[in-house]
């Protein structure tokens, strides 16, 4: 048995702040972390790469990260010097072959049947089907007439979406049938998703939910769903849902937040979700509350640090934690509120610069004001959330206070963009 450090395997990330934070806890328990990508240097775009791959990330293991058998491979040797501990993500993407791969070598994960539910929003939409859990009405279509007549039986608006993707990229809202036709072209035309893996064919016609969205943030330690709480989402203008803020913990009622805390945690047991951190999506209807989409990980963009800042709650820490066989503790140790607030362009064009991020700081209560984009990129009013320019995030003593604030510093940042020629998208956070 060697002496040397046991190893964290991080099998990519999410292309933001928060994707590399786990790289940074695992280093800061004492693990030998090692970053698995099939392009490392994709995740040096984002604001801490400089300080997470200088300090915390010991080694960079090239492998093509869509296939299980070679990141098994590029494990294995760990695995027989004794020293692989844990295997884990924390981008949607990747969940499925992490998931195989920590059961291959008896290490703590997300079973591989419950990690692909999670993943396949289609068998998302099955498993609670089956258990009896609200969701939207939806169907697979493989056709154009079959998108058509789903989108008339489930009424106009509907969505139109598809199923392995994230980041709410693909995702629009359809009022028309040329809209419908249009969403199912450039879904079923792609044969794969925003990382290169196998699209399945078709696409998702869903019932439209009429509503407002949050999320549920929970853990499964020791077979207990600790629930650390609801958060609520803002999400941009139709026919997208670009996340354009959230706030922890929600200031809903109690009431509505117990439902949709019933509701996920019924969610999950419907797909089997049987280790670690997960990360539900509700929408708050006039019947109730309902399904969006179910995540079997932490949550994304800059949840986890909601959290903390609100509760002290080291996500990121306690989930390496449970990664690597050790107990996690998820002891409130303050009674706080956060919002975080993402940038946006409102034309398309090239970035020259992002101005007010001083007076963003200023402003009472800001802890981070982050800018993702840079001069030179190419912009666009966002459709996903790669399409993002930056965030900021507040603190405050009430959810009240951590908005307002989070809002105020949001208004001081102003994009100057020279708007010649198509834009594209900008790399940003696969949330």
């Amino acid at each position: 048995m060697s002496t040397e450090p046991g190893v964290l395997a991080v099998v990519e990330s999410q292309l933001s702040n928060f994707g590399l934070t786990p790289l940074r806890a695992a280093h800061e328990l004492g693990f030998h972390t090692v970053l698995v990508s099939n392009d490392p240097d994709r995740y040096r775009v984002v604001g801490i790469a400089e300080e997470v791959f200088a300090k915390h990330i010991d080694q960079i293991v090239r492998a093509d990260t869509n296939s299980v058998e070679a990141v098994v491979d590029a494990l294995r040797p760990f695995h027989t010097e004794g020293r692989l501990r844990g295997v884990m993500t924390v981008t949607d993407y990747n969940i499925p072959v992490v998931a195989e791969v920590a059961s291959r070598f008896g290490l703590p994960g997300l079973s591989p049947q419950a990690a692909r539910a999670c993943r396949d929003k289609l068998l998302t939409r099955y498993a609670c089907a089956e258990a009896g859990v609200a969701a939207p009405g939806f169907h697979r279509a493989t056709s154009e007439q079959e998108a058509l007549d789903a989108a008339e039986r489930f009424g106009y608006p509907c969505v139109v979406k598809p199923m392995t993707e994230s980041a709410s990229i693909g995702v629009t809202l359809c009022r028309t049938q040329d809209e419908v036709l249009a969403a199912y072209r450039d879904i079923s035309s792609s044969p794969t998703d925003f990382r290169g893996q196998p699209r399945r064919p078709g696409a998702l016609v869903e019932e439209y939910l009429l509503g407002f969205e949050v999320s549920v943030e929970s853990v499964l330690v020791n077979g207990e769903r600790r629930v650390l709480g609801v958060t609520d989402k803002a999400l941009g203008a139709h026919p997208y849902f670009v996340e354009m803020g959230d706030t922890f913990p929600s200031m809903l009622s109690a009431p509505v937040r117990e439902q949709c805390t019933e509701l996920a945690c019924r969610a999950l047991e419907a797909v089997g979700h049987d280790f670690g951190a997960a990360h539900v999506e509700v929408k708050v209807t006039a019947k109730g509350p309902r399904i969006v989409e179910i995540n079997g990980r932490m949550p994304g963009a800059e949840i986890t640090q909601l959290i903390r800042e609100a509760t002290g709650v080291y996500l990121q820490r306690e989930v390496v934690r449970l990664h690597t066989g050790q107990p996690a503790d998820l002891t409130a140790t303050r009674d706080r509120a956060a919002a975080s607030r993402y940038l946006a362009a409102r034309t398309s064009g090239t970035l020259t610069g992002i101005g007010g991020s001083d007076l963003a700081l200023r402003v009472p209560g800001v802890v981070d004001v982050d800018l993702e984009a840079a001069p030179g990129d190419r912009v666009r009013p966002a459709e996903n959330n790669l399409d993002l320019l930056g965030y900021v995030v507040a603190v405050g003593d009430t959810t009240g206070d951590a908005v307002r604030r989070a809002e105020a510093a949001l208004g001081q940042l102003t994009p100057v963009i020279d708007p010649v020629g198509p834009a594209a998208s900008v790399p940003g956070n696969d949330r």
